[in-house]
């Protein structure tokens, strides 16, 4: 079978259920499978993009000026695009920043990484929280013609997201030091000048403004690769561990990276801190257990209640897998909460400087509403020198 061919398509997305939706093409050609998420974000699609937590995802964007600001190499995440695929509303208008190197679709040309336009964005939303995220594949032909069985044969194959590890596809191949610091006006990303605290980041896929935040509050940081062992982390002498984000199923990469974090808190009295996937392998390191969500928390606009002092944060949000907070053992204490959903979004150890957040602190929606959790460890790393 193939698409009609008075709609001139250049792009289809095919869902597993059966669902079509055609629409026009932009960035690469090909095809690729992946699940399929949305974010609700109105700012930052480069960043999205290339977010190492997006790994095997392809992303609806429900605000439907996406591609009007270009694209520039200081707000990439990391190297490349991870996210498989791209689904906007509306095509890429010409941009008009005065940041901008590259249009969007050259960008993603540039990348190997396709994407759709034209789509009802609402609808296709819609499914995803009513029925849960699905699989899907995309596929850019800009000749229109699509073997659209064979589109929805794919999503139906696609594996899925649970047991799959995807960190040890997206950390670093060898260790490194960082010393950027957080972009500012009118240096931009200058140097590191004071670093007391000597930091092991563990890389799951560390997107690049965390270890920027981490930098701006004083730490000297060196990243590790997700499978580093406890002797690994212990031969630079560190003050704290940082845990980083990163894609996948917790309890896959789990497997080798919770032995290295209970050693970490069983054999020393060092601070940890977590964000994102490091926050979801702490709670397993503690004795907790994660599930997978329905559709995830994707967007810049998520509420999270600090359940110890009562304040409200405005949080940047991407994950698909969540802490049980039902699953926490006694000396575990649930420290923040979606206003959502009332899914767990953060956690601590009683009496140990040993902590975690679901959300994005160095994404700064609010703008600066989380960046406090970098200053506390910091501080905690401070204290525990005396």
């Amino acid at each position: 079978m193939t698409a009609p061919a008075h709609s001139r398509p250049t792009a289809c997305l095919a869902l597993a259920d059966g669902s079509l939706f055609y629409g026009i093409g932009f960035g690469a050609t090909g095809q690729t499978v992946a699940e399929l998420c949305f974010n609700t974000a109105m700012t930052g699609y480069q960043e999205i993009m290339t977010d190492p937590s997006y790994a095997g995802q392809i992303v609806t964007f429900t605000f439907p000026h996406i591609g009007n600001t270009g694209t520039n190499p200081e707000d990439d995440e990391t190297g490349d695009p991870v996210a498989a695929g791209m689904v906007v509303k509306w095509m890429p208008t010409d941009p008009s920043n005065w940041r901008s190197t590259q249009h969007l679709s050259d960008w993603l040309a540039a990348r190997g990484r396709i994407a759709i336009g034209g789509i009802d964005t609402r609808r296709l939303t819609r499914a995803i929280r009513q029925q849960g995220a699905p699989h899907a594949a995309l596929a850019h032909n800009p000749d229109g013609k699509f073997d659209v069985e064979a589109l929805v044969a794919a999503a139906r194959s696609f594996a899925g997201l649970v047991g799959m590890d995807l960190a040890k596809e997206v950390t670093c191949a060898q260790s490194y030091r960082w010393n950027e610091m957080r972009w500012a006006w009118p240096e931009g990303y200058a140097p590191q000048t004071v670093a007391p605290h000597k930091v092991v980041a563990v890389d799951y896929g560390a997107k690049r403004n965390i270890l920027r935040c981490l930098a701006s509050a004083g730490c000297d940081v060196t990243v590790l690769p997700a499978s580093a062992s406890f002797d690994d982390v212990m031969s630079h002498n560190p003050d704290g561990v940082f845990l980083s984000n990163g894609p996948g199923d917790p309890a896959a990469t789990g497997v080798y990276a919770v032995p290295m974090i209970k050693d970490v808190i069983a054999k020393t009295k060092l601070p940890v801190f977590g964000i994102c996937l490091g926050h979801q392998m702490l709670a397993l390191a503690l004795g907790g257990e994660t599930i997978k969500m329905s559709h995830g928390h994707h967007g810049a606009n998520h509420p999270v209640k600090d359940m110890e002092t009562g304040k409200v944060e405005i949080t940047s949000m991407n994950h698909g897998f969540a802490v049980d907070a039902q699953s926490l053992p006694h000396g575990v204490v649930e420290t923040h909460r979606s206003l959502f959903d009332g899914s767990n979004c953060g956690i601590r150890m009683e009496g140990r400087p040993v902590w975690s957040v679901q959300h994005h602190p160095e994404a700064s929606p609010g703008p600066q509403d989380s960046f406090y959790l970098f200053e506390r460890f910091a501080a905690a790393m401070a204290e525990n020198a005396n």
